[in-house]
């Protein structure tokens, strides 16, 4: 499982570390010392559980939960009990230690996030819209939810996940009829982007993962709009 620290205490951050390392499959991707810090990785990164401290510098925990959009796992971190009672208001929790903390007592806290990891899994998987593009005589699956962007080309589309480049004869339009209003905007007369993995814009440019996405004159307002902006 990946999972990031978000923990302002330097003490508190080496513990989790220490403990975490003893636990195979458990992998630390990033440590933030706010909330802050962590919203814009989070909004471009999948990660399984998160090691949150209620008491952050810029805004609590608990109202930080309140801010992502598809939250995994959260395992809190307090050193007041009392705390720990209005944390379990959030489904996302799974559970809360209180500083200082046991290893045993963190160990009974991955198992439960295990457990949860496993059920958000396979509700998203039973979710997921798929569909299947012919390139070069090969069905390729691909996950409507995993695309980044789509670019045209001419008469050539070319679909971008994380993984994967297919590029066949198609339309923009087409896929606009295929693709969540929500989820995906128009951005550019050749470019269609997943919202979800926006990471930041900067003048006309939308910046998705590594790949910098043009926008056009005429799209940039609906696109601001549409992402609350």
């Amino acid at each position: 499982m990946k999972c990031i620290i978000i923990e302002d205490e330097i003490p508190a951050q080496r513990i989790l570390k220490n403990y975490i390392s003893k636990i195979p499959n458990l992998e630390i991707i990033e440590t933030f010392k706010a909330a802050i810090e962590a919203n814009s990785f989070l909004n471009s990164e999948s990660v399984d559980v998160v090691f949150l401290d209620i008491n952050l510098p810029d805004m609590s925990g608990l109202d930080f939960i309140k801010t992502i959009k598809n939250p995994p796992a959260i395992i809190m971190t307090t050193a007041y009990a009392e705390y720990a009672v209005n944390s379990f208001e959030l489904e996302t929790i799974v559970d809360y230690l209180v500083k200082p903390f046991s290893f045993d007592r963190f160990l009974k806290a991955i198992n439960k996030a295990k457990e949860r990891v496993g059920t958000l899994k396979t509700s998203s998987e039973d979710n997921e819209e798929t569909i299947f593009l012919n390139v070069d005589k090969t069905l390729h699956k691909i996950v409507l939810n995993k695309i980044l962007y789509i670019e045209s080309e001419r008469n050539y589309i070319t679909v971008v996940t994380e993984n994967q480049r297919l590029s066949y004869i198609d339309s923009l339009k087409n896929w606009n009829a295929k693709l969540s209003e929500n989820q995906f905007i128009q951005v550019h007369k050749s470019f269609i982007i997943n919202s979800s993995y926006v990471n930041k814009i900067s003048g006309n440019t939308i910046f998705i993962k590594d790949n910098k996405i043009p926008i056009g004159r005429t799209y940039k307002q609906e696109l601001l709009s549409k992402l609350g902006i």
